[in-house]
């Protein structure tokens, strides 16, 4: 059986099977759309919640960022992991014990302001437009290469199935739509990272195997990766090379960025106890580090492989020839992925060899003279590519590329289909329903969210076309907006009873505002290619890129809304009573008094 047909039935009986499962729990309340009713177990919502959160930019994106820059982009690993134990400890629990269904109506209702659950309506769909566009980018790859289409087509295709299971299922749908595509996406990640860390180490466990020896040359298999690296002019793999502050603001805007969004919040509002929040968040965290303890191995064994492949024969010897490029079954993956426009070469010198090395270095540029090489060859080698191509690579069976293929749509499309749920609920719960027409039908209500979910993913997917970045580049920027905009709301929400309604939205606008234009000034106006002033090589503001400032942006929300809250009356008593009794557990009034 030749591989497009394997794709086609691994990628088909998974979406067959998704849809299915949206069928049947098809949401036919406002309870079901929103919070499915509020009966789901902790496990299944902890598992549904990890594929929620492992987005195209966990599954696609990361590990291919971290094999091309090595230990700088570990900040995507640290900051996206520390966040969630935040958002565990600091928010799920007390957002699910105030009970209500969305992030915008507890602001709403918090500071007792119709203008705040507006102005948290606007910072909702703006941070979660901005990561269902990264989403809409590792649709696209996937689809293009396992279906052997154009990526615009892929994702024009990826669109489709988004709106046939999430425009209809509604929280309640999506949520057992999502343990499904957890199984399948942790599956495709981790089976191949076991095989190829087999033959790269003889150890089945990728993450022991990344710091074990490397079985054909007997070396520490990261000190053979740092020296082939190096011999081709890149930085060391395992070394420190980036800005430190900006590193650091980048792991915190992620961080905080992951406490502030939506649609993972969300997801603590399904379960039917304030304790069953607290364990969904602690099987969520069991079930995201199965992937991320797998990542880092993942991408420095790719790396490797990529790079001795161009090597065949060692770094001091010939480069690959086109004419193995052309013929020879383990470069086939090359000249599938060039289909999809994502990958591509050039023999510039004539010679008949592909030389891939860093033509920015010195060293590299002198050999390069005296070797008559004209740059890098290997032209076009888009990150996005490299999870989904791994098996291909590393000439895994065909059932495991099919298998991978499935993973990686399962890992797109479900976090699509909570961001587009949050988009929806935001426009149709608290828009529609607490401000434009509080009197209309839950029918009405059901049919507004439906079309919101629709005319989200249209836009999504013309911005998908051009997205401002990678996957996991593009979701960094939309952390930084939900850092900057939401994340200081909710913590000033519940543990300040000082905050009052003016300074909540101040703050948020404030927030949201100077992130989003920094981000304007550094990738283009509303994302639109060469209308940008600066870009992250060179950024406004000192070394601080793009993706980093949702941490600048955060100081300006919590500084202003202290700012115009000291300056302004100080919120109702009853307000003030409110925010207590959500930080005490139930049942510990009296402990409470006593102290």
């Amino acid at each position: 059986m030749d591989q497009f047909t394997l794709n086609l039935i691994f990628v088909g009986a998974s979406f067959a099977l998704y849809i299915g499962i949206a069928i049947w729990a098809r949401a036919g309340s406002t309870s079901e759309f929103y919070a499915a009713g509020r009966g789901v177990h902790p496990v299944t919502n902890g598992m549904a919640t990890a594929a929620d959160w492992m987005s195209a930019a966990s599954f696609i994106s990361m590990a291919g960022l971290i094999a091309f820059v090595g230990y700088d982009n570990s900040t995507f690993l640290m900051g996206w992991t520390g966040g969630y134990v935040l958002l565990a400890l600091l928010l799920a629990p007390y957002l699910r014990k105030f009970g209500k269904f969305t992030v915008s109506e507890f602001i709403g209702d918090r500071f007792y302001s119709q203008t705040a659950r507006l102005v948290a309506v606007l910072c909702l769909i703006v941070a979660s437009l901005t990561y269902v566009i990264g989403q809409m980018t590792g649709v696209g790859v996937a689809f293009g290469r396992f279906l052997e289409v154009n990526n615009t087509v892929g994702l024009l295709i990826g669109a489709c199935v988004v709106f046939a299971y999430a425009v209809f299922g509604g929280m309640k749908g999506v949520t057992y739509t999502q343990v499904a595509q957890y199984v399948v996406l942790i599956l495709a990640y981790t089976i191949p990272a076991i095989f190829i860390s087999l033959q790269l180490t003889g150890n089945p466990i990728p993450a022991l195997g990344l710091f074990g020896e490397h079985q054909a040359s007997g070396e520490p298999l990261l000190a053979k990766l740092d020296q082939i690296v190096t011999d081709l002019g890149f930085k060391e793999y395992t070394m420190h090379h980036a800005d430190t502050v900006n590193m650091v603001l980048f792991t915190l805007s992620l961080m905080i960025g992951t406490a502030g969004l939506p649609h993972v919040i969300m997801r603590f509002f399904t379960v039917p106890k304030v304790s069953d929040a607290r364990w969904s968040a602690g099987w969520a965290l069991v079930f995201i580090a199965l992937l991320y303890l797998t990542a880092p191995a993942v991408g420095a064994m790719a790396r490797l492989n990529i790079t001795e492949l161009m090597w065949p024969n060692g770094t001091d010897a010939a480069a690959v020839s086109v004419e193995t490029i052309e013929t020879d079954e383990k470069y086939d993956w090359m000249q599938t992925w060039a289909k999809t426009g994502l990958l591509g070469w050039e023999d510039r010198n004539g010679d008949g060899m592909i030389q891939y090395y860093n033509d920015a270095s010195p060293e590299m540029q002198e050999r390069a003279a005296e070797e008559g090489w004209e740059g890098n060859e290997l032209t076009n080698f888009n990150r996005d590519i490299l999870v989904l191509a791994n098996p291909e690579i590393a000439n895994l069976p065909g059932w495991v590329i099919g298998l991978v293929a499935a993973g990686g749509l399962a890992a797109a499309l479900s976090t699509a289909a909570g961001l587009l749920l949050a988009i929806s609920s935001a426009v149709s719960h608290d828009l529609i329903k607490g401000a434009i027409n509080p009197r209309i039908s839950e029918r009405g209500e059901l049919m507004s969210a439906r079309i919101a979910m629709a005319l989200a993913i249209i836009v999504a997917t013309y911005l998908g076309l051009n997205p401002p970045g990678f996957a996991a580049q593009t979701v960094a920027l939309a952390f930084g907006l939900a850092a900057a905009s939401i994340f200081p709301a909710l913590m000033m929400g519940i543990f300040s009873t000082r905050i009052n309604n003016t300074g909540a939205v101040a703050g948020m606008l404030a927030g949201l505002l100077t992130t989003l234009i920094y981000i304007f000034l550094h990738k283009g106006w509303f994302f639109i290619p060469g209308t940008n002033s600066f870009d992250d090589s060179d950024p406004l503001f000192f070394t601080i890129k793009s993706t980093s400032f949702g941490a600048i942006g955060a100081a300006i929300n919590f500084a202003t809304a202290y700012i115009v809250a000291g300056m302004t009356k100080a919120p109702p008593q009853e307000i003030r009573d409110l925010v207590e009794s959500v930080r005490i557990p139930r049942g510990a009034g009296a402990a409470a008094a006593d102290h």
